[in-house]
């Protein structure tokens, strides 16, 4: 088994975007805790502040910065603060709506496209010069099954999340020779605050349904396991594609529900 490796200076430093809650915070934190000085990006700045303070307290490094990922002007001055940096973690996302094409709201599609594509376009155009001077850059992009075979209801989030799928599986043939790994990682149910109720307008009833009578779920902790396990795999070792699901669900439209 191939032991982590231990980020150098000229690359320890891990930008995680979407880092206020869910998958983002566990990652946050378990980078962190690999060695990385992380740095924490949402809307929701107490929310980053609170969890930087956290994982400092803890040991570790951290620092928390504001920001829109939708905001290309924000996002550039962001990026001046880097002269080299090790990850990009494109985690900012989410979903919207279950309605079919017919009835859905072009505006929900309109903001997961934005979230989702642009918003990981905007990271990694700003921040590649910084990953690329870093001599051994990784970008990681948080997609999901989603984005590998669609669903009834789903038409707008598996098109944002396909979109991303194809930014990372694109940029990873355009850089091919420079210091810069390109990883996907695509999770299947995974069981958050956040996600379904954000999903359904925060209808609290509609956002359990998506996990009823499934025993185990995937947590945020185990996605953000993943990612830092392919984060810190060897330079020369790249995971292009990793998909992972709880045991219960054989694909998006096969879960073995206990009812």
């Amino acid at each position: 088994m191939t032991a982590p490796a231990t980020p150098s200076a000229a690359s320890r430093i891990a930008v995680v975007t979407g880092a206020s809650s869910g998958i983002g915070a566990a990652t946050a934190r378990q980078l962190a805790a690999a060695g990385y000085r992380v740095v924490l990006t949402a809307r929701r700045k107490d929310r980053i502040e609170a969890l930087a303070e956290e994982i400092s307290a803890a040991g570790h490094s951290a620092a928390a910065y504001a920001l829109d990922v939708t905001d290309r002007a924000a996002v550039d001055e962001f990026a001046t603060a880097f002269r080299t940096i090790g990850v990009l973690v494109n985690n900012a996302g989410g979903a919207l709506g279950a309605d079919p094409v017919a009835t859905s709201d072009p505006e929900d599609w309109r903001r997961m496209y934005e979230t989702n594509v642009i918003g990981t376009l905007n990271l990694t155009q700003a921040l590649l010069p910084a990953l690329t001077a870093s001599g051994d850059g990784t970008v990681v992009v948080v997609s999901s099954t989603a984005g590998h075979g669609t669903y009834e209801g789903g038409a707008g989030y598996v098109a944002a999340k396909h979109g991303a799928h194809v930014l990372a599986e694109t940029l990873r043939l355009e850089i091919v020779g420079t210091p810069v790994r390109v990883i996907e990682i695509a999770p299947g149910m995974v069981k958050t605050d956040e996600f379904a109720l954000t999903r359904f307008g925060g209808d609290k009833e509609k956002a359990a349904r998506v996990y009823e009578g499934v025993a185990e779920p995937l947590t945020a902790d185990d996605v953000a396991d993943t990612i830092t396990w392919a984060v810190t795999r060897p330079s020369h070792v790249n995971v292009d594609l990793l998909v992972l699901r709880p045991r219960a669900q054989a694909s998006n439209t096969k879960v073995h529900r206990e009812l």
